[in-house]
């Protein structure tokens, strides 16, 4: 009996897709929206090709257009009107993600996820209340416990606008416990929280700081993301997140994280999410824009492999190109 071709035998146009193992669907996705209370009109987003700020008023019409591709998932990213130390902003019942969330929940059908963090809020661009020496002291940094019970108050008021589900970004330890405990006081136990997980300190988020004017004013964030030496580290981090209520646990980048990807799937029966960030889709746009690559092509054949190593959910700013083409 010849064995040897019994591979290529399944590998016909005929049989191909009936084997095919993984497949990527809009309802796998998550399109990032972008909204900006200090403008009136659209503004593209330089880094990131084919993406824009939207002000308020514009919100709705944005998320129309995700949906029309068969997306049906959209995480909102704020950009407010003022800053100060605290991220204040953030919280605000009439801020740009809770004015944001009640226009699309109240016109759309979108399943509206929102951004639960205050480095887009805070004049100094870090994720929570700094310690008074950070800026001349570079070993200093956040007040973890302090961050936590503003980072509540976020999620709380964005649930009381709306919003379907929290996903905390911060890195903060303990955020998800004090998130789940404060959504629950105010009576949104029904809101499921995305942890960020495993989010390391990545060179590829640099176009998504342009985009969500986010980027740090000095130092950086390695005392509270992740070394991306560190593997292990990252199942301690989510298996603390579990323990805390985390619904969906999120690995952030996702490309050069396939590994910790595969690695949560294999630990734990909650879904996973991974977020395939702002660097992997610039660094794609401009090697096809040299016609190095097909962007179609590696669009695609990015989130099928982020798709196989694992995640159930992918927030990508590829979410619209690539859905409107399945």
């Amino acid at each position: 009996m010849d064995t040897t071709r019994r591979p290529r035998r399944l590998r016909t146009d005929g049989v191909r897709p009936l084997v095919r193992e993984t497949e990527v669907s809009a309802s796998d996705l998550i399109a990032p929206v972008f909204v900006d209370a200090t403008t009136d009109e659209r503004v593209p987003i330089e880094t990131m090709p084919g993406h824009e700020r939207v002000p308020v008023e514009e919100s709705v019409a944005r998320v129309e257009d995700v949906l029309e591709t068969g997306v049906e998932a959209v995480m909102v990213f704020g950009i407010p009107e003022s800053k100060d130390d605290r991220g204040s902003r953030a919280w605000a019942s009439d801020g740009v993600v809770q004015e944001a969330v009640r226009r699309i929940t109240d016109e759309t059908d979108a399943y509206v996820i929102t951004d639960v963090c205050l480095c887009e809020y805070t004049e100094h661009g870090h994720c929570g209340v700094l310690e008074e020496t950070a800026e001349s002291d570079p070993d200093l940094t956040v007040r973890n416990d302090e961050t936590l019970g503003l980072l509540g108050n976020i999620a709380v008021s964005h649930a009381r606008a709306g919003a379907d589900m929290v996903a905390p970004s911060g890195m903060m330890d303990g955020m998800v416990g004090a998130i789940r405990e404060a959504l629950d006081e105010d009576g949104h136990t029904d809101v499921p929280i995305m942890s960020y997980a495993a989010k390391f300190e990545s060179s590829f988020y640099g176009p998504f700081r342009d985009a969500a004017d986010g980027a740090p004013a000095f130092g950086d964030r390695r005392h509270y993301q992740m070394d991306p030496a560190n593997a292990r580290e990252a199942r301690r981090e989510v298996e603390l997140d579990v323990e805390q209520g985390a619904d969906v646990l999120m690995i952030k980048p996702a490309l050069p994280y396939l590994d910790v990807v595969r690695d949560v799937r294999e630990s734990y029966d909650h879904p996973v999410a991974a977020y395939n960030v702002s660097g992997e889709y610039a660094m794609l746009h401009a090697a096809a824009e040299k016609g190095w690559l097909n962007l179609e092509a590696v669009a695609y054949e990015s989130l099928l492999s982020i798709k196989r190593a694992g995640a159930d959910l992918i927030l990508t700013y590829f979410a619209e190109d690539v859905a409107d083409r399945l």
